[in-house]
């Protein structure tokens, strides 16, 4: 049975949903650490809806926050209980996912995922498994797990934004050349990249305005 995520939105400004970002936050964090960048983007994108679920799991290392799956490396938890964990999540977020679509009356074509970190990670592993293609990933600050899996796995190839900042501490930088290899390896056309030069595991305005535009490109009807 999977679980219910816990969601805080924020409505278009037109007061009318034509699309949905759905934001995927990093690990030890929460949905509304990201839903602040709705306020960014609703002034581009006015006719949509932003939602930011809670991963469905707290977090042992912030109490206050939550995770997709456990790190091994961080928290001292098992390589199995690490892939049971994030099997899971993926069930909860594909629900939620099939849920949000029909809750708001929208197509896939009318959705885009929006990660950062650990969101990125489960953003680029569930999204392209998935029988119908969303419009796309913006993909912050992860990386393409399992990218061997993909190839054989894949259902759709969704366009893909990858941003990365070159001294990213947590994420190793050249997460993004290996995550764009994995995906074009799996068939994928529309993989694009951005590197946020001087930046960390952060956002910075540069890599922000591209996550920007690609979504009025690919939200755009």
């Amino acid at each position: 049975m999977t679980r219910v995520l816990n969601s805080g939105r924020k409505e278009p400004v037109s007061g009318s949903t034509r699309s949905v970002v759905v934001f995927l936050h990093g690990y030890g964090a929460n949905g509304a650490d990201l839903l602040g960048i709705a306020d960014v983007l609703s002034e581009h994108l006015p006719d949509t809806l932003f939602v930011a679920p809670d991963a469905p799991e707290t977090c042992p290392g912030s109490p206050m926050g939550y995770q997709w799956f456990p790190i091994p490396w961080l928290d001292g938890s098992s390589e199995e209980s690490s892939r049971l964990s994030m099997d899971s999540a993926c069930a909860d977020l594909d629900a939620f996912l099939d849920a949000l679509i029909v809750d708001e009356d929208v197509l896939p074509e009318q959705v885009a995922l929006f990660g950062f970190s650990q969101g990125t990670m489960m953003s680029l592993h569930v999204a392209p498994r998935r029988e119908d293609a969303f419009a796309g990933i913006v993909a912050f600050s992860g990386k393409l797990l399992e990218p061997e899996l993909l190839v054989d796995e894949v259902q759709n190839t969704l366009p893909v934004l990858l941003v990365h900042g070159d001294q990213d501490e947590v994420v190793p930088p050249d997460s993004i050349s290996k995550a764009a290899v994995g995906l074009e390896k799996a068939g994928f056309k529309e993989v694009f990249a951005h590197v946020m030069k001087g930046t960390g595991h952060a956002f910075a305005p540069d890599g922000l305005s591209v996550a920007m535009a690609f979504l009025r490109d690919k939200l755009s009807f």
